[in-house]
């Protein structure tokens, strides 16, 4: 388990990452809302009708009549909004303020956001290929974020993070040991079917997304690994 901390990376193109904070700002608006929503149940509704149920996108399943939801193939974005709880949402949003500002910086704003929701959709295609008959919601932005810590990985694998291992032994380590590890640890996790309840095949299809977008969406200007790329 690795919590990052502080990276230290200026930002070399913009000031304020305006687009990392209103998606923040906007999870932790959707997690107030589920928290205080009246009743269990009602909060229960709202993760069914807007989280990603593989399922109900394939339609083998349907929803209850009279549940408010969103089409089907419109909850491959809207489930990264939503999360199961504070931790699951702390855990994703420290990840988002920790890298998500830098990716901004290389991609720019517009460019970031749509990033964003394309590598959330990406792992929540993979998700549901893996699982098209589970009848259980995927909602959380780890598929979006792991898209943002590839692209980061990519712009900065020699940048040293500050953060905790196993929950409390602190390191400051290069980005490509520490993402690295993070990595390696979703595809073990993956392929041993571990946790059902955590999404980690959504984790490796953001991944997978954010690593084959970003040449396109960072700016012509900005290297990766070192090396100038095609952009648009």
């Amino acid at each position: 388990m690795f919590v990052p901390l502080h990276d230290g990376v200026p930002l070399r193109f913009m000031r304020t990452p305006y687009v990392t904070y209103g998606l923040i700002g906007v999870c932790i608006a959707a997690q107030l809302v589920l928290r205080f929503w009246p009743g269990e149940e009602g909060a229960l509704a709202i993760m069914a009708g807007f989280g990603m149920i593989p399922s109900v996108l394939f339609g083998t399943a349907q929803l209850p009549e009279g549940l408010a939801h969103l089409p089907a193939w419109l909850t491959l974005f809207s489930n990264v909004l939503l999360h199961a709880n504070i931790a699951h949402l702390v855990g994703n949003m420290l990840f988002l303020w920790v890298f998500g500002d830098n990716v901004e910086d290389a991609m720019g704003h517009a460019r970031f956001l749509i990033f964003f929701f394309l590598c959330g959709f990406g792992g929540s295609v993979i998700h549901a290929g893996m699982y098209p008959d589970s009848e259980q919601p995927l909602i959380g932005a780890s598929g979006a974020i792991s898209g943002v810590i590839a692209s980061y990985l990519m712009l900065y694998p020699q940048v040293r993070i500050w953060g905790v291992a196993f929950n409390w032994i602190p390191i400051h380590i290069p980005a490509m040991y520490a993402l690295g590890g993070w990595i390696l640890v979703q595809a073990g996790q993956a392929w041993l079917g571990a946790d059902g309840n955590i999404g980690w095949w959504a984790h490796l299809g953001g991944l997978a997304t954010g690593a084959a977008l970003t040449p396109l969406f960072v700016r012509r200007s900005v290297a990766l690994f070192g090396r100038r790329h095609a952009s648009w």
